[in-house]
C-alpha cells in the first residue's frame, strides 16, 4: 500500500476511501490551486460521493493502478471533491458538462481546469482503464489531453471564454412579461405536462432509470389540494406512490428506499440508500396518507421511518448520509436472495405465500438470484387448505421479519457517517410531518433531536456550517442548508411548539436575505457573499434530486411572513418568484 495522500486529514468518508491511492490527490483548497500554478498544470478535477456505485468501479480501475496513477502524477495536479460536501463545485462543473458535451453529467464527474482561473476545457464522467463503451482508456485520455493543454493554450483559452459567457448568460434575467403578472396558469401546465409524461402502467415520469421525483408528485397533490375537484391529479399521486412503494424500489423486508430503479418497473433499484430521498419521501406518504387515509401509505411510514432511526439515526441525534449500493464489492449483494436459502428460513407455508408475494415462484430476476419485489396482489394470491386472505397476509409478515433478522447477520453495505445540515433538514421535515399526520411522537421526538444536533454542532457564530464528522463541523452552509432547516422547523413547530424554534427559523431568513438574495435580479445565490470566489456564483431554479433551494426560498419567506407579519420575508419571497 502506497503512504497516504493528501486527503487523509479529511473528513469526508468519500475523500478517505482515496487517502491510500497512489494518485497523489488533494482536497479542493489553496494548497491544489497553488501548486497547479506554480507548476503550470492543468488540474484533473474528480468528483463523487462515497455510495456511487461507478464511483467506486473507476476508483478500483484506476485511481489504484499504480501505472495509471504514475501517468496522472506527471501530468496533473489532481483533486478529488465530495460532491456532498461541496455541492457548489457539483453544480458549477456539472453545469459546465453539460454545456460542453451537451449532455446529462453524473458520477464520477472527470473535469480538466486551467491551473490560473480553474475554467473546465475538458469534461466527462466514467472512463474505463482500457477501451469499452466507445469510451477510450483513461491513461491514454490523460495523455491526449496533456499534450492537447501543451500545444493549443491559446485555442483552449478562446474556448473558456465562450463557455463562461455563456454559463453567466444563464443567470441573466430573461423577464418577458410586467413583472407583477404572477398567474395559477404555470401551475396549470405543469399539471398538464406531469400526466403526459406520466407512466399509465407502471408509475413514475418518463422511462428508465426512473427516479422518484418526490417533487413532481408533490405538484399533483398541491394541485389537487387547491382545487379539491382534480380528482385525478390525487389518482394519479397516490399510484405513483403505491406503485414505488410495491417494488424493489422500496427494500420491502428493511424498509428505506434507493435511488432510482434501473428499469420500468421499479423492480431492480441501484442499491444505494440516500438520506435526500428518504425525507421528502416521508413527507409525501404522510401527506398522502393525510389524503386518502390508504392503510398502505401508513405501513410504507412505518417501514420507512423505522429504518431511518435504526440505522441512520447517530447517537449524538444527527442523520447519517447514504448506505452505498456494495457490500463485499459486490452490488446489491446484502439483499439478494437464494431460494434454498429461503427456504431453510421459512416454513413451508411461510414460503408459499412469500414467494407468490415476492416473486421467488417465477425466474431470478437478479443476476441469477432473487430481490424481492410485489408481483402478486394480495387479493390475487392462490390460498391453499383452509387458509383465508389474512392467514396468507400473516404467514408472509412472519416471513419479512424472518428474513429480515436472517439479513442482518449478513456484512452490511458501507454507511457514510457524515451529517449534512440541508440532507437532515429534509428528513427532519419527512419525520415531523409523517409524526403529525399519523400521531407518532417517536417520530417527532426524533426530528426534535436532530434539531438540536444542528443548533448544538452546526450553528456558531450565527451562521450555519454544511456538514459534520467525528467532532469536526466545518465549510461555509448553501442557501439548501438554511431554507430547507426553515422549512423542516415550521413543519417540526405544527407537530409540537417548543420556545425558540421559531426564533431560530427567523435567525435563518435574515441570514438567507442578506447573505444570499440577489439584490439586482431578485432570487437566490447558492452561495453567501462571503464564500469562496469561484468561477461562477450559481443559482439554481430547477428542482433536481432535492428540491430547487430557489423554489423552498420562496415557499418558507412567504410562509414566515403570514406567520410573523413582517413584510420583509413575504416581499422577498415575491421577489424571488
Amino acid at each position: 500500500m502506497s503512504e497516504p495522500n493528501k486527503l487523509i486529514d479529511e473528513t469526508s468518508p468519500y475523500l478517505l476511501q482515496h487517502a491510500d491511492n497512489p494518485v497523489h490527490w488533494y482536497p479542493w483548497g489553496e494548497e491544489a490551486l497553488a501548486a497547479a500554478r506554480e507548476l503550470d498544470r492543468p488540474i484533473l478535477l474528480s468528483i463523487g460521493y462515497s455510495a456511487c456505485h461507478w464511483c467506486h468501479v473507476m476508483a478500483h480501475e484506476s485511481f489504484e493502478d499504480e501505472a495509471t496513477a504514475e501517468v496522472m502524477n506527471q501530468l496533473f495536479i489532481n483533486i478529488k471533491v465530495d460532491r456532498e460536501e461541496r455541492p457548489d463545485l457539483d453544480k458549477i462543473y456539472q453545469r459546465a458538462h453539460q454545456i460542453m458535451t451537451q449532455r446529462a453529467g453524473g458520477w464520477p464527474l472527470t473535469v480538466f481546469l486551467m491551473p490560473d482561473d480553474h475554467v473546465p476545457f475538458f469534461a466527462g464522467t466514467y472512463f474505463p482503464k482500457t477501451p469499452r463503451h466507445q469510451l477510450p482508456a483513461f491513461s491514454d485520455l490523460l495523455k491526449r489531453i496533456a499534450d492537447f493543454y501543451q500545444q493549443h493554450r491559446d485555442q483552449l483559452e478562446t474556448q473558456n471564454d465562450s463557455l463562461m459567457e455563456t454559463m453567466r448568460s444563464l443567470h441573466v434575467s430573461k423577464q418577458t412579461s410586467d413583472e407583477n403578472d404572477i398567474s395559477p396558469a404555470v401551475l396549470d401546465m405543469a399539471r398538464q405536462q406531469l400526466q403526459q409524461a406520466m407512466d399509465e402502467t407502471h408509475g413514475g415520469f418518463g422511462q428508465a432509470p426512473k427516479f422518484p421525483h418526490p417533487t413532481n408528485i408533490e405538484r399533483l397533490m398541491r394541485h389537487w389540494a387547491l382545487t379539491r375537484s382534480d380528482t385525478r391529479a390525487i389518482q394519479m399521486a397516490s399510484f405513483n406512490l403505491i406503485k414505488m412503494a410495491e417494488g424493489g424500489l422500496n427494500d420491502q423486508l428493511g424498509g428505506g428506499f434507493c435511488r432510482y430503479s434501473v428499469d420500468d418497473y421499479w423492480m431492480i433499484p441501484h442499491f444505494e440508500k440516500m438520506l435526500y430521498d428518504n425525507g421528502p419521501l416521508l413527507t409525501l406518504y404522510s401527506e398522502a396518507w393525510a389524503a386518502t387515509k390508504l392503510p398502505f401509505f401508513k405501513e410504507v411510514i412505518d417501514n420507512t421511518s423505522t429504518w431511518v432511526m435504526r440505522e441512520m439515526q447517530s447517537p449524538e441525534g444527527g442523520y447519517y448520509s447514504s448506505l452505498d449500493a456494495d457490500s463485499e464489492g459486490v452490488e446489491g449483494k446484502f439483499y439478494a436472495w437464494q431460494t434454498d436459502e429461503v427456504k431453510t428460513i421459512l416454513n413451508e407455508d411461510e414460503y408459499f405465500y412469500f414467494a407468490q408475494r415476492y416473486g421467488l415462484d417465477r425466474k431470478p430476476n437478479f443476476e441469477q438470484q432473487y430481490y424481492p419485489h410485489v408481483f402478486t396482489a394480495w387479493e390475487s394470491l392462490s390460498l391453499k387448505d383452509e387458509h383465508t386472505l389474512l392467514d396468507a397476509q400473516s404467514l408472509v409478515q412472519v416471513a419479512r421479519e424472518k428474513l429480515f433478522q436472517a439479513r442482518e447477520a449478513r456484512i452490511h453495505p458501507g454507511r457514510d457517517e457524515k451529517i449534512l445540515c440541508s440532507w437532515n433538514a429534509l428528513m427532519i421535515k419527512g419525520m415531523a410531518s409523517a409524526g403529525r399526520h399519523c400521531l407518532l411522537h417517536d417520530l417527532v421526538e426524533s426530528a426534535s433531536l436532530a434539531l438540536d444536533f444542528i443548533k448544538n454542532t452546526l450553528w456558531q457564530d450565527n451562521r450555519l456550517l454544511a456538514t459534520y464528522k467525528d467532532g469536526r463541523a466545518h465549510l461555509n452552509a448553501y442557501l439548501d442548508d438554511y431554507v430547507f432547516l426553515i422549512d423542516a422547523i415550521l413543519e417540526l413547530l405544527q407537530a409540537r411548539w417548543r420556545d425558540g424554534d421559531l426564533d431560530f427559523a427567523v435567525k435563518l431568513a435574515d441570514t438567507v436575505i442578506e447573505q444570499f438574495e440577489d439584490k439586482k435580479n431578485g432570487g437566490f445565490f447558492f452561495t453567501s457573499d462571503d464564500h469562496e470566489a469561484l468561477i461562477e456564483r450559481p443559482k439554481s431554479f430547477g428542482d433536481e434530486a432535492i428540491p430547487s433551494g430557489n423554489g423552498i426560498a420562496a415557499y418558507v419567506l412567504q410562509r414566515l411572513g403570514h406567520i410573523t407579519g413582517e413584510l420583509d420575508y413575504s416581499q422577498a419571497a415575491e421577489r424571488c418568484i
